[in-house]
């Protein structure tokens, strides 16, 4: 199976680490931090705890910056300057543990909505410079792609791909989930050459409900076979438990070959 298999709980981030260790028993490759709440690495305690779980365990890592509060669209210059800073810092610190760091993209304000183009170059300006962060620390930036939620960036391909068109050090992560909500998971899947890393999980198409694999309306026989011919990355299952992760994993052996 080429396609290393980890395991993200975005629903874990006020849990002590120990449950990380099930990650390992439950037969998956790699940790993807969710880098907020009790897990932001620029916490010296919280990334002396993820050190410990990296040096006991032979789970390799990737990290997913905080997003709590951020937004690289804002028309508020502290917020835009600070949710930047924040992406920079992340990168930085992840550096010494991995390559690969995901961000969210940022989201229109009521007053944004007014300035379109200005929200847009500004993406595109926060984009570069936290592009370039990750250039000067060797670590691959990837930006994802969103669930239908009101007023969030890149929620389907061509705007996604359109953003990082031409902005250096910034990749691609395809969240098929998300693209699960704005009926783009075909879309992705036409282009999955052009990915740098991937999340899975599973939903009805009304909501982002981050089920196990199988678990809602995704066809993961055709995706796992398409996804295995056209993609060599990391693909990161985002659930909600150990239990659900065992099921996820039980799908991806079958579907991805």
């Amino acid at each position: 199976m080429k396609n290393p298999l980890y395991f993200a709980s975005s629903s874990k981030v006020w849990s002590s680490p120990e449950w990380v260790y099930g990650i390992e028993e439950c037969g998956y490759d790699g940790w993807e931090i969710s880098a907020d709440g009790n897990y932001r690495l620029d916490n010296p305690d919280a990334f002396a705890k993820i050190t410990e779980i990296i040096e006991t365990t032979r789970l390799a890592v990737s990290v997913h910056a905080p997003f709590t509060d951020l937004n690289i669209g804002s028309l508020n210059d502290p917020i835009y300057r600070e949710s930047i800073r924040q992406m920079q810092l992340c990168v930085t610190k992840a550096a010494d543990i991995t390559d690969i760091v995901t961000i969210h993209p940022g989201y229109v304000s009521p007053h944004g909505r007014l300035v379109p183009g200005k929200v847009w170059n500004l993406h595109k300006e926060a984009l570069r410079e936290i592009g370039a962060t990750g250039i000067d620390t060797g670590v691959r930036v990837c930006l994802e792609n969103m669930p239908k939620i009101p007023d969030f960036l890149c929620m389907e391909a061509d705007e996604h791909y359109g953003m990082i068109e031409g902005v250096d050090g910034i990749y691609a992560t395809v969240d098929l989930g998300h693209a699960n909500t704005t009926g783009q998971v075909e879309t992705y899947l036409d282009r999955i050459e052009t990915a740098t890393h991937m999340h899975i999980h599973d939903n009805h198409g009304g909501s982002d409900e981050h089920l196990a694999l199988g678990g809602g309306t995704i066809d993961w026989e055709d995706a796992g076979r398409r996804i295995s011919a056209a993609y060599t990355g990391i693909c990161v299952v985002e659930g909600r438990n150990i239990e659900e992760a065992a099921v996820s994993r039980d799908v991806f052996r079958r579907c991805f070959s």
